[in-house]
């Protein structure tokens, strides 16, 4: 692990649970096994963390390693059970599970935030990165994101780490994509937001907004032409069969969030909080390490399945896209924590 993120990440959670501990509400979070009270050695309180994807993701992977580490730092008192697949519902329908305190975990992809408080565009937004590294550094670093991440709290919702989700391109069940203009009349899945939205409209098509498992069947039956997303997710969810036209516009990298109800961690003694802040910033640079070893054998498998890969005029998407980012840099927050990002980048 690379300790120096893996502080940046502990600090930044280390300042949430101080802020969450001045607001304790006393609430005990999660499921007992034995339903008795919290004691190392009789009970394991078990936190539900919602994930819409499948079990061999680097995200599920890492959460769930991460959940084996907290039991044993807290000698069986605390436990994570991740969720695969949309078992507890699309990532719209988790975050409010998590805000109502039905589940104290789950993972979502970044835009559905901008629903929430428009200001997380600013990491949604075309070639604001430029690899998987520098994602992560800044979008962990408390210097960048403290107060982005805290300004959901009256909302019942709170970041408490970002992981690295793909470099995302198109693919379509017709023909390969070269430029904005083969995208004209297609309908394509896009994640829940405006933003996502209006994107899909510059680069020609109309963005249909989905979950994640109902994509395959609506690609597969007409209702859309394709979807977005990397080759991970791609191959994964088996949409290689339906489309198998990938064509590597690269036009996002977004973060996926692991998110949670202050009230979860604010009902955790401050040793708790600690480990897992510790173990949280653990997961994410374990996750970016399997991401690096998975993008090959995912593409591989899908070829073996039949996809296609194609290169795109990169230019063409670039400039069509253009316009997105300085007409959602609306405010001076967010055009500071963009600066800073690009800035770390040189």
């Amino acid at each position: 692990m690379m300790r120096s993120k893996a502080v940046s990440i502990t600090a930044l959670l280390g300042a949430t649970a101080l802020t969450l501990a001045a607001c304790s509400s006393g609430a005990t979070p999660g499921a007992s096994e034995t339903g008795g009270s919290t004691d190392e050695a009789v009970s394991t309180t078990v936190f539900k963390v919602a994930f819409n994807q499948q079990p061999t993701h680097p995200q599920y992977v890492a959460i769930d390693a991460m959940g084996d580490r907290i039991k044993e730092r807290t000698n069986g008192a605390y436990d994570l059970e991740v969720f695969p697949n949309e078992t507890l519902g699309a990532q719209k329908e988790t975050i409010e599970l998590v805000q109502s305190g039905t589940i104290e975990f789950a993972m979502v992809a970044a835009p559905l935030l901008e629903n929430y408080n428009p200001d997380f565009v600013v990491f949604n937004l075309p070639f604001t990165f430029d690899s998987q590294d520098h994602q992560r550094e800044t979008t962990n670093d408390p210097e960048i994101v403290s107060e982005l991440y805290a300004s959901l709290d009256d909302q019942d919702l709170r970041v408490l780490g970002s992981f690295h989700g793909g470099i995302r391109s198109m693919y379509n069940a017709t023909k390969p994509i070269e430029t904005p203009a083969d995208m004209e009349g297609m309908k394509i899945r896009v994640i829940e937001s405006e933003t996502n939205i209006e994107m899909m409209k510059l680069m020609g098509a109309t963005g249909t907004p989905m979950g994640m498992g109902d994509v395959y069947t609506a690609i597969q039956s007409g209702v859309i032409d394709g979807a977005e997303n990397n080759e991970l997710t791609y191959s994964g969810v088996k949409h290689s069969e339906v489309a198998p036209y990938y064509s590597y516009t690269k036009h996002l990298m977004l973060p996926d969030y692991l998110i949670t109800n202050p009230a979860v961690m604010d009902g955790l003694p401050e040793d708790v909080q600690e480990i897992f802040a510790e173990e949280i910033a653990t997961a994410i640079e374990e996750e970016g390490d399997l991401w690096k070893t998975q993008i090959d054998v995912a593409k591989q498998d899908a070829i073996d399945a039949g996809a296609k890969f194609n290169e795109v005029d990169e230019e063409a998407f670039a400039e069509a896209i253009a316009p997105l980012t300085q007409s959602k840099l609306t405010n001076d927050f967010i055009k500071d924590i963009h600066a800073k990002v690009r800035a770390a980048a040189e």
